[in-house]
């Protein structure tokens, strides 16, 4: 705004969400992410190796808790490619949200001193995750075709999941990242959440094990765990119980799908009302 438009009292507004320019928000964006991608393993000699160690070295630990004591996966088919699926999808999620609550005063210097898309931040923490996550995913398949899981056409369908699941993951994280920059609590806060919703997703245990009167309720209100029961149909059981058989009917799985969009809508809104005013925040 005009230095005549400040005199007169009106707050100077500052650089919004979008930009104006959707092609200048992703290209921001999609270079922001790749800087951060290579900056992560620079100068490490095993690079993205250390990356996949994480799921991995978690995977083995609660496999070992989960079948040698807890014994959760007793008589569960392919309990090993579920559990590993499990951790490297809520791995993403967890990797997208949590990082994306400090992604904004991480950036102090560039936020206060660069006029850009502010949506680019948080954009570029999701498209990192991403990064990570096919990458993940590679050494999935591999750990699943050699635990006897036959290929099949779903697999194809594996986009049908990421993309709800990253919508889910950008609602929360354009949230989390305008909130954090008013209210510092937002983080301890995240992480408490983020181990419920660990432990209160199917990925140590399958759905079935639940008593019948959770079952229902646990794919409509979560979707978290409606995409993890989804993934063990396409991806590794055929024989395992869809979403849609949990949930009673297709028609029911409008409720996952809504909150996943009402959760994006809410996000969207408020980083875009609080851009503006974030460099005077921080």
């Amino acid at each position: 705004m005009t230095t005549a438009g400040a005199a007169l009292g009106r707050p100077i507004k500052g650089p919004s969400a979008l930009g104006g320019d959707a092609r200048r928000l992703l290209h921001l964006s999609v270079t922001l992410a790749v800087m951060e991608f290579k900056l992560r393993f620079f100068g490490s000699v095993l690079g993205y190796l250390w990356q996949l160690m994480r799921p991995l070295l978690l995977f083995g630990v609660l496999y070992a808790v989960f079948t040698q004591f807890v014994k959760l996966g007793a008589g569960i088919q392919f309990y090993p490619a579920i559990l590993l699926t499990g951790i490297v999808l809520f791995t993403f999620f967890s990797d997208a949200t949590a990082r994306s609550v400090t992604a904004v005063l991480d950036r102090e210097n560039l936020v206060r001193k660069i006029e850009f898309p502010r949506l680019v931040v948080p954009i570029a923490v999701i498209l990192l995750a991403y990064f990570n996550l096919v990458l993940n995913l590679l050494a999935v398949l591999v750990f699943v075709l050699l635990t006897g899981v036959d290929v099949r056409v779903e697999w194809l369908a594996l986009p049908l999941l990421l993309i709800p699941l990253g919508m889910l993951a950008s609602g929360l994280s354009m949230l989390l990242s305008a909130l954090y920059v008013r209210f510092r609590d937002v983080q301890p806060i995240w992480e408490v959440v983020l181990q419920v919703a660990f432990y209160g997703s199917p990925i140590l245990y399958v759905i079935e094990q639940l008593p019948e009167n959770l079952q229902k309720p646990m794919v409509l209100f979560n979707p978290l765990s409606t995409i993890l029961v989804q993934s063990r149909h396409w991806l590794i059981d055929q024989s395992a119980p869809t979403a849609a058989d949990v949930a009673g009917g297709a028609e029911y799985l409008l409720i996952p799908a809504a909150i996943i969009l009402g959760v994006f809508a809410l996000g969207f809104w408020v980083f875009n009302r609080e851009a503006p005013r974030i460099a005077e925040e921080l």
